[in-house]
């Protein structure tokens, strides 16, 4: 029978370097990536493993669930072979090459740029061997491990309970296949025995199935199939899968079982505070647990293929899943890149197969940033045609970035769309993602449009009484998301909405809210031990389980103008006592009470809030004083929201004539004018002119219609001056409704 083995350790050393023991996984990156300066070591990093012993009459296997970006993989010197992309489980045979005695692997990864997706994003590429490695051993005759890192073995349900099973078989000859299904409990409910082959079906029949449903009832059965040869077994499978139907409607969205099922819920990314992507089972649990306790139903796993025990844990959970690939952000013309956005497809779909969190198959994500080409439309087209004809059970969808045309041709390639919005933190005011939601809906309303990203950053150090856009302080990112609940509340026609982020992650360029090197847009912490504010507006829209929260702990000393009580909650009504006496009742709205200009008292003060009829409460402290905290702000020249492409700063002060076009302005209103699509025209032939990102979006100039000015600026990193030059020249230049 198999045997896995997972390796604990091994040798490692950047390329001519000394080398030194580590334990796996393992990142060279989990330091230098979330420091800040951009500068975190790419390059190439050489592993040398000492395998088990073996067998001579079995045959071996060296299994990688994750290595970035590229691995070269050599047995005894001699090459096995290569694998390109971050993120998937890949193997190579290791028979032919052992030897009696000790055997080492080789392993040369690199996170260097190369035609491997991603190529540009917001977030660091860790490098290095960072999930588990194994070393197999089996029989001759066994479930073939050379088909694209799976198990060999794919499950297809039906709600009928009609359940296709296909076998994948080395050496078949004289052999038979046990196919046996168990329901949770683990008793068999069906169980049939074929003749092998190397591609073997079997059909077997389920009476009465129960439904994979959700988070109501993650049922999941398993498929257990046995090889046996002359009536011995010599390998064995197993593989959780659930049975369920979807579908999404434009109007009212997500259907799960033939009932709507509203989707909300969060991305992640899967690295941790000074372990980058290295992590452990304890770690993906603790997430899984946290995003339980928000409520939601939804995750999206972004962007590349998470660690196969994650998805299963969703499945136990009963996440809807949005699983995607890295085609991200920037994109490569040519054959290899490609052919590489095909090859993670391909692996993400088989590998994942199984698995029914997932609903949702992701083919790219802002990837359209700098242009819409033909080779990018085909590309996009290519990856559409693959998931229909791998998986047409399931539904496809791209996360598009504010900029992209709602008339654009990429809208109608995916099954489903959603898009990423930040008006509100990057650009605009976050009252405009109502209007512009409405508007798409309104002009194509069989499109299922959903909400792919949205969110704003927090400091958990920085807070403020009166928040504003670009503060940071915990208290905008809270309102924000408050804000952006109500919207969300009042459209059922969106499909899904995802909060970015659930988590702080690492982003080694960001500098910015007072922090290096992070992305701090999640509702929790980077090392998950603080929920921010804004993570309870959530629990309290989200969550079955009365809760009360009271805003602003960490916002300590509060001067006499700054000692309102906002609290976040699921119940009707709270009260609110200071110092032991009770200080107010209130009814909710939206899940929120405020308690305005609240006396305290000197010194530090003991806030309490209680509800009645669910018993529920919550304590904070405040300390009143008569000097605002200066720690609890920024320098105004730090609260610019400086996205990952680069601010733009000028000291020039801009002026906005009433009546004359500005950098405010829709690109698309300024192309109707002559004067100010010459203006429009400059700014891009410039940037083609140096090679940059306005190379490729000169081309499509006509896409950024329904984009200002000002955020398109920040997207094609023009230089500091660029935005002052650009709004005089506008602001000569009359509009002709005015004229």
């Amino acid at each position: 029978m198999r045997t896995v083995e997972i390796i604990k350790e091994a040798l490692f050393a950047k390329k001519g370097e000394e080398f030194e023991t580590v334990s796996l996984p393992h990142t060279w990156n989990n330091l230098d990536g979330q420091d800040g300066g951009g500068d975190y070591w790419r390059g190439e990093g050489v592993y040398k493993i000492f395998l088990p012993e073996h067998h001579d009459s079995k045959r071996q296997y060296i299994e990688f669930r994750g290595a970035n970006h590229v691995a070269v993989v050599y047995c005894n010197g001699q090459k096995l072979g290569e694998h390109k992309g971050g993120f998937s489980t890949f193997r190579f045979e290791l028979t032919d090459f052992m030897k009696d005695g000790e055997n080492e692997l080789t392993v040369v990864v690199s996170n260097e740029e190369c035609d491997v997706y991603p190529q540009q994003a917001d977030f660091t590429f860790f490098g290095g061997l960072y999930r588990e490695v194994c070393f197999i051993e089996v029989e001759n005759s066994h479930f073939d491990l050379m088909q694209t890192g799976t198990s060999g073995v794919f499950v297809t349900p039906h709600v009928s309970g009609k359940i296709r099973i296909d076998g994948f078989i080395s050496n078949a000859e004289n052999c038979q296949i046990r196919c046996r299904i168990k329901d949770r409990e683990g008793k068999t409910v069906v169980e049939k025995t074929i003749t092998a082959e190397s591609h073997t079906i079997s059909d077997l029949m389920i009476k009465t199935p129960v439904l994979w449903d959700g988070l109501k009832n993650p049922y999941c059965y398993t498929a257990e199939l046995t090889l046996l040869k002359e009536g011995k077994e010599t390998d064995q499978v197993r593989e959780l899968f659930g049975i369920r139907s979807f579908h999404v409607n434009p109007d009212d969205g997500f259907y799960l079982n033939g009932v709507r099922t509203p989707l909300h819920g969060v991305a992640r990314h899967q690295d941790r505070k000074n372990m980058g992507w290295a992590i452990t089972h304890r770690e993906h649990e603790e997430d899984i647990e946290i995003i339980k306790e928000i409520g939601a139903n939804t995750l999206r796993l972004a962007h590349y293929q998470h660690d196969q025990y994650f998805y299963e844990l969703c499945d136990k959970a009963g996440f809807i899943v949005w699983a995607e690939i890295p085609f991200i952000t920037a994109f490569r013309p040519g054959k290899e890149a490609y052919e590489n956005t095909l090859s993670q497809m391909t692996e993400l779909i088989a590998q994942n197969y199984n698995h029914p969190a997932i609903c949702f198959w992701g083919i790219s994500n802002e990837i359209s940033v700098t242009c819409e080409s033909e080779e990018l439309y085909r590309n996009l087209c290519d990856l559409q045609a693959l998931c229909k004809r791998m998986d047409p059970s399931r539904l496809t969808t791209m996360a598009q970035v504010s900029m992209l045309s709602m008339e654009s041709d990429h809208n109608d390639i995916t099954d489903v769309l959603s898009y990423n919005h930040y008006f509100g933190w990057y650009m605009g005011d976050v009252s405009e993602n109502g209007p512009w939601l409405d508007r798409f809906h309104k002009l194509y309303p069989d499109r299922c449009l959903g909400v792919s990203e949205y969110g704003a950053e927090a400091n958990i150090a920085l807070h403020s009484a009166n928040p504003e856009g670009h503060d940071y302080s915990e208290e905008y990112q809270a309102y924000y998301h408050h804000e952006m609940l109500k919207i969300f509340e009042k459209r059922p026609y969106l499909w899904s909405t995802h909060v970015w982020n659930m988590f702080d992650f690492a982003a080694d360029s960001r500098d910015e809210g007072g922090c290096k090197g992070r992305n701090n847009k999640g509702l929790v912490t980077y090392d998950r031990k603080t929920r921010k504010d804004s993570f309870y507006i959530y629990q309290a829209y989200w969550s079955e389980k009365p809760m009360v929260h009271i805003c602003g702990r960490r916002f300590f000393d509060r001067t006499e103008d700054q000692r309102n009580i906002l609290v976040f909650t699921n119940c009707s009504e709270v009260r609110l006592y200071v110092n032991g006496e009770l200080a107010g009742t209130s009814k909710s709205k939206d899940h929120g009470v405020l308690f305005e200009n609240v006396a305290l008292k000197d010194g530090v003060n003991e806030i309490s809030v209680r509800t009645e009829k669910e018993n529920v409460s919550d304590t904070i402290q405040l300390n009143a004083v008569a000097v605002p905290n200066p720690a609890y702000s920024l320098p105004k020249e730090e609260t610019e929201a400086g996205n990952w492409f680069d601010s733009i700063r000028t000291d020039e002060e801009l002026e906005f004539k009433e009546g004359y076009f500005s950098i405010k302005d829709k690109i698309g209103e300024m192309l109707e004018q002559p004067e100010a699509r010459a203006v429009v025209q400059e700014l891009f032939d410039k940037a083609s002119a140096k090679g940059g990102a306005g190379e490729d979006m000169q081309k499509s100039i006509e896409m950024c219609r329904n984009m200002a000015l000002e955020p398109i600026l920040t997207i094609m990193k023009a230089p500091k001056g660029t935005a002052a030059y650009l709004n005089n020249k506008l602001n000569k230049i009359k509009k002709q409704s005015d004229i």
